[in-house]
């Protein structure tokens, strides 16, 4: 009976090593399991915990010093060597209270948010809709409009026709020019395609039958079913809009009162961080309180912090609108 009990029990078996389950020690991998379905090991864990933390550093080191050199005085930059600071010393406002002070800034931080909010509206429109066009396999001409689309990927008219085009349109100095002539993103809608391609096509032969058309067929079950990527493209197009300062040197480089925030960047960059007066001529301000390098990094700040504010509450639909769909089977 002993020897019954003994030898049923595999554990108990001669050579045969008791582990417990957690306790770290070595097993063999199961014959046709992945290896990414495996416990990771010492290495792997340290190594990765290496990466992350490298990869956060990179990131949150630079912003640490475009922050503390704003807020640094002249004395503290030029012990810095006249670049970032990385240690506090006689932390001061007076760049803050600078550029806020000529007014050129304040209109520039407005100029910047309606011409973000109108652009992207703009923008996720026309591409909701000629993505959605492109989705039907029905709808007419949708191969000819899409190789059309394609094409202008890989192959463009130039700067200098598209200043033509622009300026024959009346476009110089109007606020329509930055936001018209780069409005749509092609890469943007080809994403948006194939997620509209994805929609259950039992929901859309559903609601045709109960009478829906194109247009209720998109506001009642293609958009609610693709609302991740739809957060993404907006995400896409805002910070290309809060950013873009390209389109103001084009069409806009005289009138600073137009000026959205990343082109005021670019001024005091492109000056050696000389505010823009009040006038056309670019003037600097009499009577600076701040260093220079300071007053660029401050606006640095001032162009990074609704980025930084936004993207956290869309952080969640990024992840989902970039990876559902990519992965099959």
């Amino acid at each position: 009976m002993s020897t019954l009990s003994s030898t049923s029990n595999p554990a108990s078996a001669p050579g045969r090593r008791r582990t417990k389950p957690g306790s770290g020690a070595p097993r063999k991998r199961a014959k046709g399991r992945p290896v990414w379905e495996e416990p990771p090991t010492l290495i792997g864990r340290f190594g990765k915990s290496t990466v992350l933390t490298v990869v956060v550093l990179a990131v949150v080191v630079p912003l640490y010093a475009i922050i503390l050199t704003s807020v640094s005085s002249e004395g503290a930059i030029t012990r810095a060597g006249g670049t970032l600071v990385l240690v506090p010393d006689g932390l001061s406002l007076g760049a803050y209270r600078q550029i806020f002070s000529n007014g050129v800034v304040s209109r520039a931080v407005v100029v910047s948010v309606v011409l973000t909010a109108v652009g992207t509206a703009v923008s996720m429109v026309l591409s909701i809709l000629a993505a959605y066009a492109l989705s039907r396999a029905r709808s007419v001409g949708h191969r000819f409009f899409l190789g059309m689309m394609i094409f202008t990927m890989f192959f463009g008219g130039g700067l200098i026709p598209g200043f033509l085009v622009v300026t024959s349109l009346h476009g110089y100095d109007q606020y329509w020019a930055l936001i018209l002539p780069s409005c749509i993103s092609v890469f943007n809608i080809l994403i948006m395609r194939g997620f509209y391609q994805a929609t259950a096509q039992e929901m859309i032969d559903a609601a045709r039958i109960d009478g829906a058309g194109d247009w209720r067929i998109l506001w009642s079950i293609v958009l609610p079913t693709t609302k991740a990527v739809t957060a993404v493209m907006t995400l896409f197009y805002a910070v290309g809009y809060w950013g873009s300062w390209f389109n103001t040197l084009l069409y806009m480089p005289f009138d600073n009162s137009k000026w959205p925030l990343s082109y005021v960047l670019y001024e005091y960059v492109n000056l050696g961080a000389k505010m823009p007066g009040m006038d056309t001529g670019g003037a600097t301000v009499q009577h600076q309180i701040a260093p220079p390098f300071a007053i660029s990094m401050a606006v640095v700040v001032l162009t990074l912090l609704p980025i930084l504010i936004v993207y956290p509450f869309l952080q969640k639909h990024f992840t989902k609108g970039m990876l559902t769909g990519a992965i099959k089977g």
